[in-house]
């Protein structure tokens, strides 16, 4: 008589476990290894990498398409320099609550945008950062049309030395990755994690089942806004300065997150990291190579939508049946060892 029991850990994910404590270990002790450069490239990756999965939750799970979360990006830069150029408050202090004022403001942002569907909703995504963007470039308070840097004194408190204030802006990025990739990995094992899942795969059955759809994407909505807000704090907190057109790039905050989602792979937690790895080594290969660099981006998109639609990792995933975040269930036979 065979024996089954149903279980979401893998030999697999339990290894991917262990090589994700070790590798955090180690990115945790950069500041003792790797140069300032390096760094800075690490901090960055480690921010794309953020507002990938971010997407990833709000278009991949919820089917929230938005092409506007550069609004949220720029809402978190400006709300840094408000708070402690004119609050008095500690950048940290800042960027946390900046990400909470992002979650009161995507309240009405989602109630208005929600009514559209599809593209319209896409669109409507990208005027509400149009807005946003033309908003801030009106205060004048903070530099208007042209941007403003963060004074000397609110840089300091991060650190008196500029090794210390720049091994401190690495491991808030680092923290703030972990701390996205554990959220959004704790949420979709969670009940509306599953919830949302049941949507992804049909709303109408999902709604069949009573799950509230509304609620459930004003969720994710809600959360993946404050976050993103908390990620362009870190970003323009490295940059020291801002300005309108940085801090609501559609270009900088949206395609390029959109393709790392894209060739990676969609509604996966595995896709956007393997996505921001293979998005950094084409710009650090093609970077030189000017406007080739982006025709190269988008034929790689193309190629990978067309040869792959899952991305990379999906393609991984089919041939080997690997998940290192283990998130459906597996039925396993006890009696065979």
């Amino acid at each position: 008589m065979n024996n089954y029991t149903v279980t979401r850990t893998s030999t697999a994910s339990k290894a991917a476990l262990v090589i994700g404590i070790l590798l955090l270990i180690g990115l945790a002790a950069a500041p003792w290894w790797a140069g300032r450069a390096d760094m800075r490239l690490m901090s960055e990756i480690y921010l794309y990498l953020s507002l990938a999965c971010l997407w990833n939750l709000m278009a991949g799970y919820a089917g929230l398409v938005s092409v506007g979360q550069q609004a949220f990006v720029g809402l978190g830069g400006y709300l840094l320099f408000a708070l402690t150029i004119f609050g008095g408050f500690h950048p940290v202090f800042a960027i946390l609550l900046g990400g909470l004022i992002a979650a009161a403001v995507s309240v009405p942002v989602a109630t208005l945008i929600f009514r559209l569907k599809g593209a319209y909703f896409a669109i409507g995504t990208w005027v509400v950062a149009e807005v946003f963007r033309l908003f801030f470039a009106q205060m004048q308070s903070l530099g208007g049309g042209s941007g403003t840097s963060l004074p000397v004194a609110i840089v300091k408190e991060l650190g008196a030395k500029k090794a210390i204030r720049e091994a401190n802006s690495y491991w808030l990025a680092l923290g703030a990755t972990a701390m996205v990739l554990l959220a959004v990995y704790l949420f979709l094992r969670s009940r509306r994690g599953l919830a949302l899942t049941a949507i992804r795969d049909s709303e109408t059955a999902a709604s069949g089942l009573g799950i509230d759809i509304w609620r459930t994407k004003l969720a994710v909505y809600v959360v993946t806004s404050a976050f993103t807000a908390i990620i362009g704090g870190m970003i323009f907190l490295q940059k020291l300065r801002i300005s309108p057109d940085a801090a609501f790039s559609i270009n900088d905050w949206t395609a390029f997150v959109i393709f790392i989602v894209v060739i990676g792979g969609i509604g996966t937690i595995e896709g956007p990291i393997i996505g921001t790895l293979l998005f950094f080594a084409l710009r650090e290969v093609l970077a030189d190579f000017g406007t080739i660099y982006l025709m190269v981006l988008g034929l790689v998109a193309i190629v990978v939508m067309l040869k792959a639609p899952k991305g990379v990792w999906g393609l991984i995933k089919d041939r080997y049946d690997l998940e290192l975040f283990p998130l459906s269930y597996r039925v396993r036979d006890t009696n065979k060892k």
